[in-house]
């Protein structure tokens, strides 16, 4: 297969490398979100009926000890409480950005892998192409069709296998896309908990 792969040119080399990295980010992101999740199960609730109850210590230390985006959000929740209600929506929502723009980290670089390996194998293929009529000027013309079209068939191995790493990193980046939406979702739903929490509370 590499031998094969190496008929396509130098641009294969980046390529290649891309969809190592691809695939390095789908799995370092799949079993972080799932860890994530496995870690803030059910922590909302805890936490909303610790709060409720005025056991804000033990509330702290779930939050703590479960290591999980909800439980950041919910901890600065936490030591906000006693600020006006607007500071403390401010607080939260502040929270949930940067919860939410640690769990989209490397989604950019998946972005643009899919961005750039089409446009790799395209220019692969044009230099390909190149030599490939650089040769039959050299030789005059006279050249079978079994010589030219080995020349472009090579040339446009780079473009396939763009194509090839470009199509799957797109559908990994919209998969793990809408992963980040139902994190964000989870962490709006887990604040407004809190903050009905805090109005019982209050009563």
């Amino acid at each position: 297969m590499i031998a094969f792969l190496s008929k396509g040119g130098v641009l294969v080399v980046p390529i290649l490398f891309c969809s190592v990295l691809m695939l390095a980010i789908f799995c370092e992101r799949i079993v972080r979100y799932a860890v994530n999740r496995s870690r803030s199960k059910d922590i909302e609730q805890k936490v909303s009926d610790l709060v409720e109850a005025g056991d804000i210590d033990q509330a702290l230390k779930v939050c703590k000890n479960s290591r999980s985006s909800m439980g950041g959000v919910l901890e600065k929740a936490i030591r906000a409480r006693d600020m006006e209600k607007e500071m403390l929506e401010s607080v939260i929502v502040n929270a949930t950005e940067n919860e939410v723009r640690d769990l989209s980290s490397y989604l950019q670089v998946l972005a643009t892998i899919g961005n750039i390996t089409p446009l790799l194998g395209l220019l692969g293929t044009i230099i390909g192409m190149i030599k490939a009529f650089m040769v039959i000027q050299q030789m005059g013309g006279k050249v079978n069709a079994a010589v030219l079209a080995g020349g472009i068939w090579e040339a446009m191995l780079t473009t396939a296998f763009g194509l090839a790493v470009a199509l799957p990193t797109m559908v990994v980046h919209s998969y793990l896309l809408s992963q980040v939406d139902k994190f964000e979702a989870r962490l709006q739903n887990g604040s407004i908990r809190f903050m009905k929490a805090i109005a019982r509370k209050a009563v």
